[in-house]
């Protein structure tokens, strides 16, 4: 198994609450180039970048498998893991409760691994040692990765999207 020293949540940037497959982001990735090199598992998506999607009815889809290198963060993809919500940043109970779930999970087979959103891969551009968000390059998954844990795994009410 390859090391993994991070997990990283991002968001697909499609409407929140609008149901988006994995095999729609497969579709995404495959326009933007992505393509699997040896699938192991899910070989109907040979060319998602994550490892795993939540859905908004909280549905958790495989893509890569675990001991394939990702497509999600430059630079980054052999020593990590990608999880997708489906949303920009208001997300369902329903996935609050899958995201938790991977969390328990994850942490417990990598517990050295640090949790983080896609945004704080982003560049400390005037080097305080911080990434505040203007430094943000992306502003996905939409909240602070490192501060739903502490919480408890409660997310922020303006996080959560209601059912209509």
């Amino acid at each position: 198994m390859r090391p993994i020293t991070h997990i990283v949540v991002h968001c697909s940037a499609s409407p929140n609450g609008r149901a988006v497959s994995a095999q729609e982001i497969d579709a995404w990735h495959r326009q933007r180039g992505f393509r699997r090199r040896a699938p192991v598992g899910q070989p109907h998506l040979p060319h998602i970048g994550y490892h795993y999607v939540i859905d908004v009815d909280g549905t958790v889809t495989e893509g890569r498998s675990l001991g394939e290198i990702g497509a999600h963060v430059a630079g980054s993809n052999a020593r990590s893991i990608g999880i997708c919500l489906i949303g920009i940043n208001r997300y369902t109970p329903a996935q609050w409760q899958a995201l938790q779930q991977l969390h328990e999970d994850l942490a417990r087979d990598y517990p050295a691994a640090q949790w983080l959103g896609h945004r704080d891969f982003s560049p400390d551009q005037n080097g305080d040692g911080v990434i505040e968000p203007w430094e943000f390059i992306k502003t996905c998954p939409g909240f602070n990765v490192a501060e739903w844990i502490a919480a408890g795994h409660r997310p922020h009410s303006q996080n959560v999207l209601e059912a209509s």
